[in-house]
């Protein structure tokens, strides 16, 4: 099986078994992705050096406007799409089997860890995999240590305030945030 493969079989069955090839090939992405950040955590790296190692990282070309603060981990990396003018701050933590799309112009904070891996509820069967995507729309801002859960979308221009737990979608333009975040107000009531 080839990568493009394993990223196909994610997305249309969304579980994974143990002891399967799948699992196999995606334990050796997740070695490599673990080698790319020590590698880019440990060391004293220029804007476009950090760009460039987080381009390997998630097999992505960055546009120039792109800016990550260390520390950065992702225990997959290959299964993260960012867009345009994206900013992510030190110490987030990506777990991106289930796939992760970073809008244009998104605003990510300190410490925000985006989750895409459930395990079974069955204790039987605690080794199956069940993956859901995150989506961060265009021109979002999370909070510094917030936590979004897999299967969210977090709708355009919208804003999630720190130290949320988000378990469901949030709509288009509004400010979400608690445990579980709750809607606070719609961005209009914010711009006038």
């Amino acid at each position: 099986m080839e990568l493009q493969g394993l990223l196909r079989e994610i997305a249309e069955k969304g579980v994974l078994y143990p002891n399967t090839e799948a699992i196999q090939m995606m334990d050796e992405v997740s070695n490599e992705a673990r080698e790319l950040c020590m590698k880019l955590n440990t060391g004293v790296y220029t804007d476009e050096e950090i760009r460039q190692q987080m381009s390997q990282i998630i097999g992505q070309e960055l546009d120039e406007n792109f800016s990550l603060f260390l520390p950065f981990t992702t225990d997959f990396g290959k299964n993260i799409r960012i867009g345009k003018d994206a900013v992510i701050n030190s110490g987030c933590r990506f777990q991106d089997q289930g796939g992760i799309t970073i809008g244009d112009q998104s605003l990510i904070g300190h410490n925000v860890v985006l989750a895409t891996i459930n395990h079974d509820y069955d204790p039987d069967n605690r080794g199956i995999l069940h993956l859901a995507p995150v989506v961060l729309k265009e021109k979002t801002w999370i909070g510094s240590n917030v936590t979004i859960l897999p299967g969210v979308t977090v709708g355009e221009n919208s804003v999630v305030a720190a130290g949320s737990v988000v378990t469901k979608d949030v709509a288009p333009n509004t400010i979400v945030g608690g445990n579980p975040a709750k809607l606070i107000s719609h961005l209009e009531d914010k711009l006038k």
